[in-house]
């Protein structure tokens, strides 16, 4: 049944795919010289100054040509999508990190403490609001580098999921295993390694997912702003250009490697599910 299910959804996907790629297609065919323009129009070259969004044909053949040399550098302004995306995903990974490093265990303390918890909530209501991207003037002043700056904008965005889910988790955490651990003389550490994070785990994993997923999205505008290498510089760069063939494929790039993070967090969601 669930297999059936499964092939079922797959069909239908392609199907939305399919009329989607042909309906874009057929909408962004030049229009027959003789239909569409007067003999004027077409001495005076209006057929070619009618800008259009290329059809799905052009994008795929496009990307084809991008993928097939991926890596390649040419120069500060033209190095291959891979390059781009490494430059990216380096970003991503090392402000995601240095947040979880900081939320994860801040958070448990917030989730056992209530004097804690009362304390910080305030602190946290009102920077979790602030958009990363507000941080990103400051940084440059004080950092002096947009590459760390960069980086910085992604531990603001990843901290506040991280923190907060933790903190829920943990606070949430069954009264009566506590009580359990207290019966055998647990000391408080070996109590939170052992019965509070393989029960907080599935919270936690939640708020890492999150993250993950806005810290891509924010890397795109930080990488506008600060320019220099990354997707987001990248997709700047060919509008600048007015390379639309260029700026669609990355759009689509953007979208696959965040994907591909949602369902590496995803799967280890599953795998601390916490069983009863």
């Amino acid at each position: 049944m669930v297999a059936s299910l499964t092939v079922r959804a797959m069909l239908l996907s392609l199907l939305i795919l399919t009329l989607t790629l042909g309906i874009w297609e057929a909408l962004n065919q030049p229009p027959a010289a003789s239909e569409a323009l007067s003999e004027y129009e077409l001495l005076m070259g209006g057929a070619d100054d009618e800008a259009r969004v290329p059809p799905p044909s052009q994008v795929l053949g496009h990307a084809w040509n991008e993928l097939s040399n991926p890596f390649y550098d040419a120069g500060p302004n033209d190095k291959g999508i891979g390059i781009q995306l490494g430059y990216s995903l380096l970003r991503v990974l090392a402000g995601y990190l240095a947040a979880a490093a900081i939320a994860i265990p801040l958070g448990f303390v917030i989730g056992m403490s209530p004097l804690m918890y009362k304390a910080l909530n305030p602190f946290i209501q009102v920077l979790r609001p602030i958009s990363p991207l507000a941080w990103m003037p400051l940084a440059l002043f004080i950092i002096k580098d947009s590459e760390q700056s960069a980086i910085f904008v992604i531990f603001i965005c990843s901290i506040w999921p991280m923190l907060i889910n933790t903190a829920f988790g943990v606070a949430n955490v069954r009264n009566d295993w506590i009580r359990v651990a207290r019966t055998h003389e647990l000391s408080p550490l070996k109590t939170a390694f052992q019965v509070i994070l393989p029960a907080a785990a599935p919270t936690i994993v939640t708020g890492m997912r999150i993250s993950i997923g806005i810290a891509w999205l924010v890397i795109v505008a930080a990488e506008m702003l600060v320019g220099g290498t990354g997707i987001g510089y990248y997709v700047w760069n060919e509008w600048n250009n007015l390379d639309l063939n260029s700026v669609i494929f990355s759009i689509l790039m953007i979208g696959i490697v965040g994907m591909l993070l949602d369902i590496a967090l995803g799967g280890l969601a599953k795998l601390v599910q916490y069983e009863e």
